[in-house]
């Protein structure tokens, strides 16, 4: 085991290496599903959704190997989980962004015609509900129709989620 004096700034070096990994690993599952034949802008992306918040808990116990005797403390437990957590998400969003420039507006024209098709079958569910044609109008409005948009929902929910899994996984692995 290392000490922190032997390892310049553990708590950044940690998160970027998970981060990093995470990210990667975020664009793979896009890659996979364009390869294999499924609509890598539909529901199956949000499985990768998971990986940054497993990715922060295991920056957090990574963390610890080099704070043996005593343990890193909250702030850094919980800072080296929210970098990393932020890492995956801006690597994952540039990727999707990149992703989508490269196959072209056909693709998530497709999407587009698959998701309101989803819609159009769940209408009437929507109705029955209170507010509903509001919250159907609103779901088809929030649809990301282009390549920044689609960046931008990956970055949102993967931050969010790996924000959030790092507070109580910092609170435990702090020492």
């Amino acid at each position: 085991m290392e000490s922190p004096a032997a390892t310049p700034n553990p708590v950044v070096r940690t998160a970027l290496v998970c981060g990093a990994i995470t990210g990667a690993l975020c664009v793979a599952w896009v890659l996979f599903l364009y390869v294999s034949d499924n609509n890598p802008y539909g529901p199956k992306r949000t499985l990768s959704d998971f990986f940054p918040p497993i990715a922060a808990i295991a920056s957090q116990l990574l963390l610890r190997r080099y704070y043996v005797p005593k343990g890193p403390g909250l702030g850094k437990s919980v800072g080296t989980g929210v970098l990393t957590a932020v890492v995956a998400a801006l690597l994952a969003a540039l990727g999707l962004y990149t992703f989508s420039r490269l196959t072209g507006p056909g693709l998530i024209e497709q999407h587009l015609a698959e998701a309101r098709h989803m819609l159009e079958a769940s209408k009437a569910m929507y109705l029955k509900q209170a507010n509903g044609p509001q919250q159907y109008e609103a779901t088809l409005r929030n649809l990301a129709t282009n390549a920044v948009g689609f960046a931008q929902d990956e970055f949102t929910k993967k931050l969010l989620l790996g924000v959030v899994m790092s507070i109580p996984g910092g609170v435990f692995l702090r020492k």
